[in-house]
């Protein structure tokens, strides 16, 4: 309690004495875990560095990865200082569980956004539900990605076990729909994800609808999936489209130094006016919806941010 306390007084008088730039956490570069070209975590991921750069004045680096899996093994290795994720592959991350060897030591500094679930097949396809999938070919994403791990348990919950399938990027994905090589691919990301819009512009395209799925899958996984739509007009779809919302959190190695923490946390909200430029999902970014990070717990840096930033007052 008193080792709180004096952190909270040093924080307020160090940003009190802040001018142009806020205070830089005691590390000497900033790695961030980001994603594959073209998805929303890897748009994030290079605006953040940049507002790291600008107001810290550090070098940063930002890694291309497979997405949540491959963010969460940096991040708890000690190989990233930050990484995005849903909250599904955190739970997985913190058990241990496949597609994890051992338990990962993370910590979330906040929630962010939720990925939606897009299930792309061409608007001239047969294609209408996730059971229509059956002996066509399909991408599920990379492997051991966070988009996988969603795929897998979508096509079980329509009882299509087994099904052979590719692993492809989404870049090397809408590539694939758009030559005819493939029939549809698996993609988790915000709305809209760049690359699928990009597609867009290319051929029209239609995204499947997952309710009975969404209603197995919560009967199982609970409440880390949520019922969300993506509206008419995005990605030029005619009508509204039922899918998945999965809760995401940046998430940083749970032993790391409170003030490191929140001056992690602190840097996040600075930078939300240019992360909300990079990506429009960043301007869901919100001190009272960051405190819901599900079952992944807050670190103690950032929580302490939150009881200074007072959002619930």
């Amino acid at each position: 309690m008193k080792r709180r306390t004096a952190l909270a007084l040093a924080l307020l008088a160090t940003t009190g004495s802040a001018c142009s730039r806020l205070d830089p956490p005691d590390i000497e570069h900033l790695t961030i875990a980001a994603g594959p070209e073209g998805s929303v975590y890897y748009t994030l991921g290079k605006a953040l560095a940049k507002a790291a750069q600008d107001e810290w004045g550090m070098p940063t680096h930002v890694l291309t990865t497979t997405e949540s899996v491959d963010n969460l093994r940096y991040v708890g290795e000690g190989e990233a200082d930050l990484g995005f994720a849903t909250v599904d592959t955190c739970v997985l991350a913190r058990l241990g569980d496949y597609p994890f060897d051992a338990g990962q030591p993370v910590n979330a500094l906040g929630g962010l956004y939720e990925d939606y679930l897009h299930i792309v097949v061409r608007a001239d396809s047969a294609i209408l539900a996730v059971s229509d999938l059956l002996g066509k070919v399909i991408s599920t994403g990379l492997g051991d990605s966070g988009t996988q791990i969603v795929s897998s348990r979508v096509l079980e919950a329509a009882r299509l076990f087994g099904m052979p399938h590719l692993e492809l990027s989404i870049v090397e994905a809408s590539q694939a729909l758009a030559a005819g090589r493939i029939d549809a691919f698996f993609s988790l990301g915000g709305v809209p994800t760049p690359e699928i819009a990009k597609l867009a512009q290319q051929l029209p395209i239609r995204v499947l609808p997952v309710p009975a799925e969404l209603i197995k899958m919560q009967g199982i996984y609970g409440w880390t999936y949520l019922s969300r739509s993506i509206q008419p007009g995005i990605y030029q779809l005619k009508t509204e489209v039922e899918t998945i919302g999965i809760p995401n959190v940046i998430v940083v190695r749970d032993d790391i130094p409170d003030t490191t923490a929140y001056r992690f946390t602190e840097l996040l909200f600075a930078a939300k006016q240019r992360l909300a430029q990079a990506h429009p999902e960043a301007g869901r970014l919100d001190q009272r919806s960051a405190l819901a990070t599900y079952s992944v717990p807050l670190h103690p840096g950032a929580a302490l941010y939150y009881r200074q930033a007072k959002p619930l007052v």
